[in-house]
């Protein structure tokens, strides 16, 4: 029973940050998903439990894929593309990770994500020093309380 109460909480708390998040905060909370759910797949290899490694492989699979669906490579230009093609030999190196139980294949991908991630996370700081400052300035608040 408290189990339950416990993830019906972090289930809002998750809601809430969603709803509260800036594009760039969503990217980086997506960057969050696939990175834990490699760490938990790495421990289900050495569990050899295969069916949950499996399904943490394809959490991160779907994550990244959503990452580079998302790309706009007409606004993008080079970057996007290059981004594109790195989501795609990531997405390649998670498979052959799940079909090789390769801990090493997965440490690559958490490492190449990690990166993106930390310039993501940098660029969302950046962005809302900015939303701060322009609040202090014009008098508005940067408190979100979803769509109003």
């Amino acid at each position: 029973m408290i189990a339950r109460g416990l993830d019906a909480y972090r289930s809002v708390d998750v809601d809430s940050a969603i709803l509260s998040a800036s594009s760039v905060e969503l990217i980086v909370m997506l960057y969050d998903g696939a990175m834990t759910a490699i760490q938990r797949a790495k421990g289900e290899i050495s569990q050899k439990n295969h069916a949950a490694k499996g399904a943490l492989i394809s959490r991160a699979v779907a994550i990244v894929a959503a990452l580079r669906d998302a790309l706009n490579e007409a606004q993008g230009g080079e970057i996007a593309v290059n981004l594109k093609d790195l989501y795609l030999y990531i997405e390649k190196a998670l498979m052959e990770a799940n079909l090789n139980n390769s801990s090493e294949r997965l440490d690559e991908c958490h490492r190449l994500l990690s990166e993106l991630h930390e310039a993501w996370a940098t660029l969302a700081k950046s962005d809302l020093a900015r939303s701060t400052q322009a609040a202090k300035t014009d008098g508005t608040s940067t408190i979100s309380y979803g769509k109003v």
